[in-house]
């Protein structure tokens, strides 16, 4: 048990931890993107370690997505989809993460070859092996590949209704901001279907474009949890609006850095977010690529922004209470999180 001497460190080490913002692709670990760019030679990925972190220094968001895109490239069976999410498991698992919201891009599989019923039979039976070896629970939002308009909207539609994983709870629209505009009606009309099927809407928006998409995301797809949002500042009426209606924020510091969102950690606004009363949490978003995990976005929280224990525990709060975890799972992880601030 940790006592008020122990380090702010081996506490956020110890913190239990809820995952709501982290792609299936992004998050494959150093070890397992060498593993399939040399089962799949062929690809654009390199098979050397060293060239391979060169690889991840990004330009500019747009050279990120060239990037996520050619290492999505490498997932073309079953057993790769397995392999990622079983790799995310273990390492969450590692970071006292109790649950993850994993998002999961099935239309680029789709295009890669693999059948629907082939995607989602392997993410089913990872959520089992993730559950029994690592004892983490795993669930699913399915992500809309924005550049792809409406092909990509219909395409994920279809998987999330027709196939569904039995851990499916949300429903997202990521990739370029920029590409959305020509494409609203189709993603709109997506969202809605997917809505009445029963999943939450989980968009990305304000991250690399401004309040604008933000508010597309809440009055056009009904948006109850925001993936980034950080643009959302710039508009003091959409501010007010967050911090009424508490629709939670899902921040992540180092990818903002690293795709060029921000210039440096210093600037990030998420102090100012808490300071205005919005609902965050903190999220990796594609940790190996940005060279960050969950864990380091809490130690970002404590030596950059100055947050405390307290600070800390209720960020950890915040995305279970955010989660789609029953509520069980909530009192389970809240206990949890209460007992370590209090030992």
């Amino acid at each position: 048990m940790l006592t008020d001497t122990s380090p702010i460190e081996a506490f956020i080490d110890a913190l239990p931890k809820v995952e709501l913002h982290v792609h299936l692709v992004g998050s494959a670990s150093v070890p397992t993107v060498l593993e399939l760019a040399r089962r799949h030679p062929d690809g654009p990925v390199p098979v050397d370690e060293r060239e391979l972190r060169a690889f991840y220094e990004f330009r500019d968001f747009p050279h990120f997505a060239e990037v996520y895109e050619a290492v999505s490239s490498l997932v073309r069976t079953p057993e790769d989809v397995g392999t990622l999410v079983l790799g995310t498991a273990r390492d969450l698992a590692a970071q006292n993460a109790r649950y993850v919201e994993l998002t999961v891009t099935p239309y680029t599989h789709q295009r890669a070859g693999m059948p629907m019923p082939e995607i989602t039979e392997a993410l089913d039976h990872a959520v089992r092996e993730a559950r029994a070896r690592h004892g983490i629970r795993v669930a699913y939002i399915f992500d809309i590949p924005g550049e792809f308009g409406a092909d990509g909207a219909r395409g994920t539609l279809d998987h999330a209704l027709a196939h569904p994983p039995e851990a499916l709870v949300g429903f997202g629209l990521g990739g370029i901001e920029q590409c959305r505009p020509p494409h609203r009606d189709a993603f709109r009309d997506a969202f809605r279907a997917a809505r009445a099927a029963g999943l939450r809407s989980l968009p990305h928006a304000g991250e690399m474009t401004g309040p604008e998409t933000v508010w597309e995301a809440l009055d056009g797809l009904g948006a109850e949890r925001i993936g980034h949002g950080t643009s959302c500042l710039d508009d003091p009426r959409l501010a007010a609006h967050l911090r009424e209606t508490q629709i939670p924020l899902e921040v992540c510091p180092t990818s903002n850095l690293r795709t060029g969102q921000v210039a440096s950690l210093a600037e990030h606004p998420l102090p100012r977010m808490l300071e205005e009363g919005l609902f965050v949490t903190l999220n990796s978003d594609d940790p190996p690529m940005f060279d960050t995990t969950l864990t380091g976005e809490y130690r970002v929280a404590a030596e950059v922004f100055g947050l405390g224990r307290a600070d800390l525990a209720a960020l950890a709060r915040n995305a279970v209470t955010a989660s789609s975890l029953d509520e069980a799972g909530r009192r389970a992880v809240t206990a949890e999180i209460d007992a370590l601030l209090q030992g």
